[in-house]
């Protein structure tokens, strides 16, 4: 027989409760005379130690303790998309509306509008034999996306009764299942999900199509499959949030689930009035239709920062069970890892390297690993694609979060300071940076791009390469005493990093580039580099060459060149040749 408990210590937002049984580990409680939303995280007989999602001001010992009777779980169904959430997927606009603009305490308002109707298209009849991932209703969630219902995995039976086509609320029972034991099952439009529980699958299938992201640096040097897993890590102001923005806005996802998890209040300010205002480019459509925003930041409570990044994952895989291909940016996991560790400390855990818990690896595998590309219970395709920014204390790459991450990701996007100072964006630097994911791509590439996307890629890559070995030479002794062909190695590595991977966020042309044309801008500048080893062969210097402002004229051709019609490039082939050819007249 359950027993109340009631609160004997606290902690910061750990705390201790006595008295009582019945709560079971990872149970939701309600605590003290305000009912806070807690999780139970210890039993130890009749004693419970509870995390408390909220400000634990103004508790006191003996004041109740409530269990839930469930593990933490969140409400999904239609009216996710378009909004802005807490840790724990409480609507923030909606407790702006009853608290104000700070958050109050105990206010446990479910993620969706429990009375707004949705245009509801049924799937099944009385009489009908369904079985898991099976759809039995549809409805527009936004202008474009469809919201899918499907049957819960693990039930399979007869319809005994389904409302006709209409209007209904997301707690208004559709359907009644009964099963082989003769128990009838409630189907809604909303369910409620175990957020620490991944979401079932019918297969993992391999990973072998890009998420296209519009990042020239991205896309040719260092791509991420469709259910791959990606870190950003970078020191404060190398433009991890302006990196996960821009990924956010133009990547060739279908859903968008933005996590701020612990980061400034002002950066989700901007993504949300940004996403509001941007169309994206597929559906002409505000971007915030297929975008869901949680916001934990560094104000609000240590322990739901914990919680956000399962809350941000459960809905992710909500939506690819529908067959939707999901991309989830997380920003920052190291201020999740940092809630782990203050958590870890409040419960008196011996802790590891640099005070963060021991269970640090485990805790990012299980985050990491519920990214992939998958077939659905229903028999679909769909992916939950993971981008998680990584913050570490003043760039340094061998801290404990970062290094465990890399086990767990295949795509390394390491920001450099220096480049973001020098105002070069994305300030991803290409010789920290691997992606593990190019030789699996290069089918999808061969057969949707080129065949000489991947051959032009590697060679972009080894001049980069290159230019890095010869800085070093050009430290010590200079550049003048290079022989002309590794200066042109140096002058063709300037145009690549200036005129191809530099890209500006803000220019109308360049802020989203088709592979397409970044297959053409590559060829061009290989193009050059060829005719100039030609003419370095018969002894030309290349000052000749550089005197004719190729190398400046092609820097401008991503501002230029629309992206809509790449036969444009013509007029730069005509400049490559005319200015190779002028050369050689001048020698002959």
């Amino acid at each position: 027989m359950n027993t109340p408990y009631v609160i004997h210590g606290i902690n910061g937002p750990v705390v201790t409760v006595t008295g009582g049984r019945g709560l079971a580990m990872m149970d939701m409680v309600n605590v003290g005379d305000e009912a806070l939303i807690g999780e139970v995280v210890g039993v130890h007989g009749g004693a419970a130690t509870v995390q408390v999602y909220e400000d634990t001001g103004g508790l006191c010992p003996g004041q109740r303790v409530t269990g839930q009777g469930a593990p933490m779980s969140i409400l999904l169904g239609p009216g996710l998309l378009g909004h802005i959430f807490d840790g724990i997927a409480r609507p923030l606009k909606v407790i702006e509306e009853k608290t104000g603009p700070f958050l109050g305490r105990g206010v446990n308002i479910p993620a969706l509008d429990l009375e707004q109707e949705w245009d509801v298209t049924m799937h099944v009849k009385a009489g009908d034999t369904v079985r898991p991932g099976m759809l039995y209703a549809s409805c527009p969630e936004t202008g474009v996306i469809t919201h899918r219902c499907l049957i819960p995995d693990g039930l399979a039976g007869t319809v005994t009764q389904a409302v006709p086509d209409g209007r209904y609320p997301v707690d208004e029972a559709l359907v009644q299942v009964t099963d082989a034991h003769g128990q009838v099952h409630a189907l809604k439009l909303a369910q409620r999900w175990a957020i620490r529980t991944p979401r079932p699958m019918a297969e993992r299938l391999p990973i072998d199509r890009p998420l296209i992201t519009g990042q020239r640096i991205i896309d040719t040097l260092f791509p991420i499959a469709k259910g791959g897993a990606a870190a950003i890590p970078g020191p404060f102001g190398a433009g991890k949030t302006m990196t996960q923005h821009q990924l956010a806005k133009w990547s060739d996802a279908d859903i968008i689930v933005y996590l701020g998890c612990g980061e400034r209040g002002n950066e989700m300010t901007q993504a949300l009035e940004e996403f509001s205002e941007l169309l994206d480019p597929k559906t002409h459509q505000p971007l915030m239709m297929r975008t869901i925003l949680i916001a934990n930041t560094s104000n609000m409570p240590v322990a739901a920062r914990e919680a956000s990044v399962y809350t941000g994952m459960t809905i992710a895989e909500y939506y690819r069970d529908m067959g939707y291909h999901v991309a989830l940016m997380a920003d920052s996991t190291s201020r999740w890892a940092e809630a782990l560790r203050e958590i870890s400390g409040r419960l008196e855990e011996m802790p590891a390297e640099e005070g963060f818990p021991a269970y640090l690896a485990s805790r990012l595998a299980e985050f990491y690993e519920r990214a992939g590309y998958v077939k659905t219970l229903e028999g679909r395709e769909g992916s939950v694609t993971v981008i998680g920014a990584v913050s570490p204390q003043g760039g340094d790459f061998s801290e404990p979060v970062t290094q465990n991450t890399k086990r767990y990701v295949r795509t390394f996007w390491g920001l450099d300071r220096s480049l973001a100072y020098a105002r070069h964006f994305p300030s991803i630097n290409w010789l920290t940076s691997y992606s593990e994911y190019a030789a699996e791509l290069k089918p999808w590439y061969d057969q949707h791009v080129g065949k000489r996307f991947v051959p032009c890629r590697q060679r972009i890559a080894s001049l980069l390469q290159e230019e890095a070995k010869l800085m070093e030479i050009v430290k010590l002794i200079g550049a003048d005493i290079l022989p002309e062909d590794q200066k042109l190695v140096i002058e063709t590595a300037r145009l690549i990093r200036v005129g191809f991977l530099q890209q500006n966020a803000y220019h109308e042309i360049d802020t989203y580039v088709p592979l397409e044309k970044q297959l053409k801008m590559m060829e061009l500048i290989l193009k050059l580099y060829d005719g100039a080893k030609g003419l370095i062969a018969r002894s030309i210097p290349l000052s000749q060459l550089k005197a004719t402002g190729i190398f400046e004229s092609l820097t401008k051709m991503k501002y230029e060149v629309p992206n809509d019609d790449p036969g444009k490039f013509a007029p730069y082939e005509q400049a490559v040749d005319a200015a190779l050819a002028k050369v050689n007249q001048a020698n002959q």
